[in-house]
């Protein structure tokens, strides 16, 4: 287990998905912008188009574009696809081991981003806020604006640019399952207003409906709740090691010990059984839509 606010640290609060410490300083981003810079030149110089060099390296052309510029963190598989399709030089693999975070990622998250990008499993519970996967813009600016201390304005954008992009997730990784155990309170609430609410439940609804997600609200009336203990986030790589993730106000506790795991998927087990199923979720959630 190792804490938050550590060069081990676990996930910040934008790539954990909640909003969390959000107010943290972004880290810089030039070393991904000079890793693009390379990607670009040994594309071109290979002749290759980046509609090319996307289908070779079997990910999006957005997404290379996005490595490109500098604006999104290649995970390894990237690294590896870029590196066969561009003559195994190790020059990527070696520039690769420099990257720090992209703009609008609080400063200790370092670990999470990089698995979960990589996942094939990832589940989520949220007792406070919706997560930010899962979150319209209106919904996540809200969020940025109430932050204290309060945010620039070039913060909030860099916020939100982080936060689009990583959303880009759900559907870029088909193949990945994604469920999320959300408190029927957060909707409730009304963050941000009746209009913000209703593009919220709209949007959870919207997502829902891909075949990779799993959406469940637990009902605001629950005799047993295995989840008091606070939001929990559970991930599976390839390689079928499983981390977790805990977010508080101020940072977050990354684990890795099989053990405490154990605990954690126990607990969340035990909340998919407590929730309302699927089906009965997003009747609750148009309910609440319609009675805005």
């Amino acid at each position: 287990m190792a804490y938050g606010n550590t060069d081990q640290g676990g996930a910040g609060a934008e790539a954990a998905g909640g909003c969390g410490p959000v107010g943290g300083e972004p880290e810089a981003s030039d070393s991904l912008r000079t890793f693009g810079a390379v990607v670009q030149a040994l594309r071109e110089h290979a002749g290759l188009s980046r509609a090319e060099f996307a289908e070779r390296v079997s990910f999006s052309r957005h997404t290379v574009a996005s490595v490109e510029q500098g604006r999104r963190m290649p995970d390894r598989h990237f690294v590896e696809q870029a590196e066969e399709a561009l003559g195994n030089t190790g020059a990527l693999r070696q520039a690769a081991l420099h990257l720090s975070r992209q703009p609008g990622l609080a400063s200790w998250f370092r670990r999470w981003a990089g698995l979960e990008a990589e996942a094939v499993t990832l589940y989520t519970y949220e007792c406070r806020m919706v997560p930010g996967l899962l979150q319209p813009e209106s919904y996540a600016r809200t969020l940025f604006v109430d932050q204290l201390p309060p945010l620039s304005d070039e913060q909030i954008e860099a916020q939100w640019a982080a936060r689009a992009e990583r959303q880009r997730l759900l559907r870029e990784r088909p193949n990945t399952t994604f469920g999320f155990i959300l408190e029927e309170h957060l909707f409730l609430r009304r963050t941000g207003g009746v209009e913000v609410t209703r593009m919220l439940i709209e949007h959870v609804l919207e997502v829902a409906r891909l075949r990779n997600v799993e959406i469940q609200v637990m009902p605001l009336v629950r005799p047993s709740h295995a989840g008091l203990a606070g939001p929990v986030q559970l991930l599976e790589t390839s390689e079928a090691r499983w981390f977790a993730y805990n977010e508080g106000q101020r940072g977050g506790l990354f684990f890795a010990d099989p053990k405490e795991i154990s605990v954690l998927q126990r607990r969340y087990a035990r909340m998919r059984a407590q929730a309302l199923s699927l089906e009965d979720s997003a009747g609750l959630l148009r309910e609440m839509r319609g009675a805005l």
